[in-house]
């Protein structure tokens, strides 16, 4: 998946990609190290601002291409993806720092020298000692600038020094009037160097007003991540192709499973880059508080951690991606040159635990006046449904979710339980129509939206396949919270491999007799019908010959039998089938096709354990962070870790919300949430014990610590284990061979 989602977007990053494949090839660029770092421009810098990719960004009355952010961040992207050398980056970075000022002449002039090709770079508010001493006609500015990319190259500089009032002063310099001193740079590919002034002198009327630093510097997050979501993309890609053509022990590297997983983790690791940069640059519009948790995200999950994944994709590589002729140490060197331009990394952690402790980063979609009418029409079913009330437990626990009544029951009647299923148990409802949905319940926080827990992974198979009269007699008392459910898929030799199980359905007269044992069962005790997966035919192979069966938990030869889990409650179960007898009616589908009923259910359950990031597992942290104590400071910076990670997740949530709006096909998004939430789970957990101490030798503390992290296996294995999802990755989306 690429930081843009438009097919205009995406075209504009092929061209880059296709122009650096015909103008800067990597054995050009090898050839110009050394000119490169002494700031001579790329041989065909003037070819590339004639076709524009610089300026994509700026106005076209000032010369530009009239475009926006995300445009120019697929242009960055493929520049990450192809190495491209040269000031790119610096040159939009600045440009797009003008673009925050104010709209005077100054402003002009200097946007209408970026359109021409001047390379430029800037100088961010805290990455110099700039001064400026007012004089009678303007000012003048004295310091030096920490070390700064593109400086050497650039032919001027948009700077921000300090003036005597400590207010900002930002000012476009011409790099020939100051002192430009090289510094040999880690990044191979763009030189590095110092800028210093002596009583600069700057008119009045050449300041440019109205520039919000920090704005400046979350713009300049969003477009080094937009950079590094390239080299991440680039290193997805190159691990691909080595390891379906390397061979060892005469067989391809890519069926080891070892590599397989991390092959798998770098993609998901790119996703979640891709969609933290795309969620900075399109936050620029969005109020300043929401602008920096999305930059804080970008700076964590995509620029940060980018010097590591090229590390990890050395390592499969072996030792030839650690020699000077491999490319691998140019992107490795750029991505390290990149997360240290944005700072620490710590700080950046940091900064976001001290946003994240009270307020969080708003990922609502902009519907607009969309769907009028039927978005009418579902405030008006969910105000009559907040006149009622509910007056019964529901089967499932004693959750508010699944109480039973009639305020849950017009909500069913309604179709709002589940919108997304056909008439009459839902209203078809398109993605947009959904999101309407899910909005307008947002807007009534006192009226519980009813869950159909277990059963909402199971119900859609009895739509898909069932007789209508058992969908009559089973999905309204479902979501009238009148029956519960449980899923008899798992056995105590195989677990997450479902197509291995051994329990047999035998056809009798009338319908199946079933014998087996099944495990990890939740919710058993308490079901009244089960979804179950049985051999039917033993002599097709393991994927085929299984049987779809609803079973009525109350026949004769069940048999549950709880297990106690760590926590001492008893959720899970093992359930003994000894001769029982399941009617012809309760098989869905064909006695041989219950494999794929069954493959349907479990992309259910991962979609909606995937969107289990919207429960915050960080209370027990965030309560430190928000308290004063000798803890506090560690907790606030493992908080914005965490909260970073859990942002990008939603941001790639958002995407593929937005690709569905937009009509195309679900993605992978679903599989790499799941393994995404996975390791955000893991590091919450982890990162809770760290800081707490203590608190966490005490069984019942506020805020709870033990007790989530002793259940927090149900939700690592539930749905499949990380481990069997990065073999779907793997194998079904990055094409690595199974044997």
């Amino acid at each position: 998946m690429s930081v843009t989602l438009s097919a205009e977007q995406r075209q504009l990053g092929e061209s880059l990609r296709q122009f650096a494949g015909r103008h800067a090839p990597i054995a050009d660029t090898r050839k110009a190290f050394d000119a490169m770092a002494d700031g001579e421009l790329p041989s065909w810098w003037d070819d590339l601002v004639a076709n524009g990719f610089h300026a994509i960004h700026l106005p076209e009355q000032c010369g530009g291409q009239g475009g926006g952010l995300l445009d120019v961040a697929a242009v960055l992207e493929a520049a990450g993806t192809v190495s491209l050398p040269g000031p790119l980056l610096s040159t939009v970075t600045a440009g797009a720092v003008g673009l925050l000022a104010e709209a005077t002449p100054a402003r002009e002039d200097y946007l209408r020298a970026l359109a021409a090709g001047a390379p430029a770079t800037v100088v961010l508010a805290g990455q110099s000692d700039f001064v400026a001493r007012r004089v009678e006609d303007g000012w003048l500015i004295s310091g030096a600038s920490d070390v700064i990319s593109g400086a050497r190259s650039a032919r001027i500089a948009l700077i921000c020094a300090r003036r005597d009032d400590g207010t900002d002063l930002w000012t476009v310099i011409d790099t020939a009037r100051a002192v430009i001193r090289s510094v040999t740079g880690t990044d191979l590919l763009t030189d590095l160097a110092t800028i210093a002034l002596a009583d600069h002198p700057v008119s009045a009327d050449a300041v440019l007003t109205g520039v919000d630093a920090e704005r400046a510097e979350y713009l300049a997050v969003g477009l080094a991540a937009a950079v590094c979501a390239g080299i991440s993309g680039w290193c997805v890609e190159a691990a691909t192709a080595h390891l379906h053509t390397r061979e060892q022990f005469g067989v391809r590297i890519g069926t080891f499973q070892a590599l397989q997983h991390q092959a798998a983790m770098l993609l998901v690791n790119s996703e979640l880059a891709c969609a933290a940069a795309w969620d900075a640059l399109r936050a620029v519009t969005e109020p300043v508080e929401q602008h920096r948790i999305a930059a804080a995200t970008a700076a964590l999950t995509a620029v940060a951690p980018c010097p590591d994944l090229v590390f990890d994709t050395l390592t499969m590589f072996g030792a030839i991606g650690f020699t000077w002729e491999h490319d691998l140490h140019l992107y490795w060197r750029r991505a390290t040159t990149i997360a240290a331009s944005i700072g620490a990394a710590t700080e950046w952690s940091r900064r976001l635990g001290e946003l994240t402790v009270a307020q969080q980063r708003d990922f609502t979609v902009d519907l607009g006046g969309a769907e009028a009418e039927f978005r009418a029409g579902v405030a008006a079913t969910l105000d009559a449904a907040a006149e009622l009330a509910n007056d019964g437990p529901g089967r499932q626990g004693d959750y508010p979710h699944f109480e039973t009544g009639p305020q849950r029951t017009l909500i069913a009647e309604a179709g709002l339980i589940a919108p997304q299923w056909p008439a009459p148990w839902g209203l078809d409802a398109s993605p947009l129509q959904q999101l309407i949905i899910n909005e307008e319940f947002a807007k009534r926080p006192g009226l519980v939206r009813p869950s159909l827990g277990i059963a909402e992974w199971i119900l859609p198979s009895l739509v898909r396949a069932a007789p209508e009269a058992l969908q009559q007699r089973l999905i309204p008392p479902t979501q009238r919270g009148e029956l519960a459910w449980c899923q008899l898929f798992s056995e105590p030799g195989a677990g997450s491999d479902l197509a291995s199980l051994t329990t047999r359905a035998v056809k009798v007269d009338g319908g199946w007799r079933i014998n087996g044992h099944k495990i990890w069962t939740s919710a058993a005790q308490r079901a009244d019908y089960g979804a179950l997966l049985a051999r039917t035919d033993p002599a097709a192979p393991k994927h085929r010959g299984i049987g779809y069966f609803i079973v009525d938990m109350r026949s004769p030869g069940i048999e549950v039998q709880p297990i106690v889990m760590a926590t001492g409650a008893a959720e899970f179960n093992e359930v003994f089938l000894a001769d029982v007898f399941v009617p012809d009616e309760m098989l869905l589908g064909e006695p041989t096709e219950g494999w794929q009923l069954a493959i349907a259910t479990m992309a259910q359950e991962r979609t909606a354990i995937s969107g289990y990031v919207e429960n915050d597992r960080a209370v027990a942290l965030r309560a430190i962070a928000a308290a004063p104590g000798r803890s506090r400071d560690d907790a606030l910076r493992a908080l914005g870790e965490l909260d970073a990670y859990a942002n990008a997740i939603r941001a790639l949530g958002v995407r593929e919300t937005i690709r569905l709006l937009d009509g195309e096909g679900f993605g992978a998004a679903s599989s790499i949430a799941k393994v995404a939430m996975n390791v955000l789970l893991r590091r919450t957990f982890r990162a809770t014990l760290a800081t707490v101490g203590r608190l966490a030798m005490v069984a019942d503390s506020d805020p709870a610590v033990v007790e989530p992290y002793l259940l927090s296996p149900a939700e690592l294995i539930g749905g499949g284990t990380k481990e069997i999802q990065l073999n779907i990755i793997a194998q079904m989306i990055l094409g690595l061979p199974r044997k």
